[in-house]
């Protein structure tokens, strides 16, 4: 009898002993449960980029306008000067306090135009506020007619200096050029004012009577037309006239240069009226 006690005892511990065995293989290979979530982690609450964000422009600091894929024209803009580019103006000579017109009288213009490779660039000109309306409409009707130029940059560029500007064949307006420089007392002068330019001056040079040559060179001094050339009758000769402005408006040949009249003055000529349709 004690016997048969010993043996159900045995075999009742035999069987707690495999069950916790069981429960205890089980628990050890059992899959974590996932942690929960984290302020810090899981998806973000949608709505507006935060400023932060990289594809926020800060404020105050818009991207640089893309160039058009296609060129519209002349596509002119006038602005006022900008503070960099005026202390250039200022530091190089090209203005100094006894010429005749300030930074409030004058502006820039951004504008196209067509080089002699058949090439569409972006030039500016530094004119009188006066004069800016009749240069946008002039460039356009040239730039439309194909008509080529080599540069158009601000004389500042150049130091300042009038020959350098020239010899680099150089479309430029103003410049109220230094002491050494100016052919006219500098109240009176055209470019002094903002109100001339000169247009590809080694194909269309002048004749300096100080040292009776031609500048910036003679090489196109004899010729009669071909690209960039303005001569009696051309096409920028008439855009010129048909709003008041004269050409060579000096007693040499100065084929480059137009300007409002001498001494420099406002253009005071009416425009042609459109014929009645």
């Amino acid at each position: 009898m004690r016997s048969a006690v010993k043996i159900a005892i045995g075999v009742g511990l035999a069987i707690v002993l495999i069950m916790v065995a069981v429960w205890g293989w089980r628990a050890a290979f059992r899959a974590p449960e996932p942690p929960a979530p984290s302020p810090s982690v899981g998806a973000l609450p949608s709505g507006p980029a935060t400023p932060d964000s990289p594809s926020e422009q800060p404020e105050g600091d818009e991207p640089e306008p893309e160039a058009p894929a296609t060129v519209a024209g002349v596509d002119a803009f006038v602005r006022d000067i900008p503070d960099r580019q005026w202390r250039r103006i200022v530091s190089t000579g090209t203005w100094r306090p006894e010429c005749p017109v300030g930074r409030a009288d004058l502006r820039r213009i951004d504008l196209n135009y067509r080089t002699f490779d058949g090439e569409v660039e972006r030039g500016q000109l530094i004119a009188n506020k006066d004069s800016v309306d009749d240069l946008v409409e002039i460039f356009a009707s040239l730039f439309e007619a194909g008509f080529p130029i080599e540069r158009m940059e601000p004389v500042e560029r150049y130091g300042g200096e009038v020959l350098r500007s020239l010899q680099a064949n150089n479309t430029s307006a103003f410049n109220c050029r230094k002491p050494g420089q100016i052919n006219a007392p500098v109240k009176d002068s055209p470019h002094a004012n903002g109100r001339a330019i000169d247009i590809n001056p080694v194909q269309n040079p002048w004749r300096d009577p100080r040292c009776d040559c031609w500048q910036p060179t003679r090489e196109f001094a004899k010729a009669k037309d071909g690209p960039g050339i303005i001569r009696e009758g051309s096409l920028p000769v008439q855009l010129f006239e048909e709003r008041g402005w004269v050409w060579q408006n000096i007693k040499v040949p100065d084929y480059m240069h137009f300007d409002t009249g001498y001494p420099s003055r406002a253009r005071d000529i009416e425009r042609k009226s459109e014929p009645e349709s």
